[in-house]
């Protein structure tokens, strides 16, 4: 198989309008989400709170993920989902400059969630639509890299309005809506649907169309709602880690109980992100080249063994060496979990089976918050942390097993 050249320039246009979509809204979120858990603490709530309200986020999210991918396969359009998602997040960035509760977070933070949902499905098959199989897993890091691009920049922004503006947080959020709106704007005039519904469009405008995109409609017509029995296994290993995989919001909250301020919390969430940024594109490359198991087996195991070492972590310098090796898990997992899936999913809908995968990961993300929140405050966050190791190395061992039983079928 002919590789592809390796650049951003390769991919098709409609991976890198929704890459700079990315781009944009993780600007708008990450101006907020590393002083989320601060602003919770000084509006009353806590380790407890701060959990209910990931849960809560992360179950909106799981649930509507779901169904919006599914649904984007029976209508045949995405742009809608994509569109009206980003739209969402925009509309409501500017509310949380007003809440003056706990449980007003909490309410902005599950909408914020539920407008993620609405579009992460159909935008993750409106990608794997428009690329090449050959080049999918580049596509997708691509897409993730510009995501942690704009996530390190987001924090950079933030930070320079609190050294303007020391404290005000609230001036932060309401800035947020600026790069969110530009992002819906390049839904609007850049991203072309996609699959069938894209070939009419293409058709229409008198373009030849891509031959990796879905032939007639007959084609669509055949693919398999169900999912595949080789998803089965698979997806049970990506609840079981999603259940150990607890949001991050906790390790900006531990570095907030170890001194860290809220102008140091901005930096060291952006310098995450850098790092997380440039591990993604190589491990596109890899995905490419070696397949999507062997990466995502080596990304979980390593999370396992960082998250066991944040139990023992009590300085500042030490929790930052262990985010810098955090972030490679991320690099080495993004693409490859769904290049893997949509791999095993065969002739069935990407949209359904892209769900299916968001789904299984959202349910354990919505139980892993609530969890880790409870053993924190009633035992300890080293006990929650070690918690969360044994759930990922479980889930490793799982997938391990399954990817090799499934090399050995071949």
């Amino acid at each position: 198989m002919r590789l592809r050249a390796y650049s951003g320039r390769s991919l098709p246009p409609n991976v890198r309008a929704l890459g700079l979509v990315s781009f944009l809204q993780d600007v708008a979120s990450e101006m907020v989400y590393p002083l989320l858990p601060g602003f919770l603490a000084l509006l009353g709530g806590g380790a407890l709170a701060l959990g209910t309200m990931e849960s809560a986020a992360e179950g909106m999210l799981a649930l509507v993920k779901g169904w919006a991918g599914r649904a984007s396969d029976r209508v045949g359009k995405r742009k809608p989902f994509v569109l009206w998602g980003y739209a969402i997040s925009a509309a409501a960035r500017p509310l949380l400059a007003l809440a003056a509760a706990p449980w007003h977070v909490v309410a902005l933070r599950t909408g914020d969630r539920f407008s993620k949902g609405l579009r992460t499905a159909p935008r993750d098959a409106m990608i794997a639509d428009s690329t090449p199989e050959d080049q999918r897993g580049f596509a997708f890091s691509y897409h993730n890299g510009l995501d942690h691009l704009g996530a390190a920049v987001g924090p950079l922004v933030a930070a320079a309005v609190l050294a303007l503006a020391p404290g005000r947080m609230r001036l932060v959020f309401a800035l947020a809506t600026v790069p969110a709106l530009a992002g819906v704007a390049v839904v609007w005039w850049r991203v072309r649907e996609s699959g069938f519904v894209g070939r009419v469009e293409e058709a229409r405008r008198g373009a030849p169309p891509a031959p990796h995109v879905v032939a007639s409609a007959a084609n669509v017509e055949e693919r398999r709602v169900g999912l595949p029995p080789a998803l089965k296994v698979p997806l049970i290993a990506v609840f079981l880690f999603g259940l150990g995989n607890a949001s991050d919001a906790f390790l900006l909250l531990r570095a907030s109980q170890l001194g860290m301020s809220a102008i140091g919390l901005t930096l060291l969430w952006s310098a995450f992100h850098v790092v997380k940024w440039a591990c993604s594109a190589p491990s596109g490359r890899l995905v490419d080249r070696l397949g999507p198991g062997r990466p995502l087996v080596a990304g979980w195991g390593l999370y396992a063994a960082v998250y066991a070492g944040f139990a023992y972590t009590s300085s500042i310098a030490a929790l930052l060496a262990l985010l810098a090796v955090y972030a490679l898990y991320y690099g080495l997992t993004e693409g490859a979990e769904r290049t893997l899936v949509t791999e095993l999913a065969g002739d069935a809908g990407r949209g359904t089976v892209l769900g299916a995968y968001h789904l299984a990961s959202g349910a354990g993300l919505f139980l892993a918050s609530l969890l880790f929140g409870l053993v924190w405050e009633r035992a300890s966050a080293r006990a929650a942390f070690l918690l969360g190791g044994a759930l990922a190395l479980l889930a490793t061992v799982l997938l391990a097993a399954v990817l090799a039983r499934r090399g050995a079928r071949r």
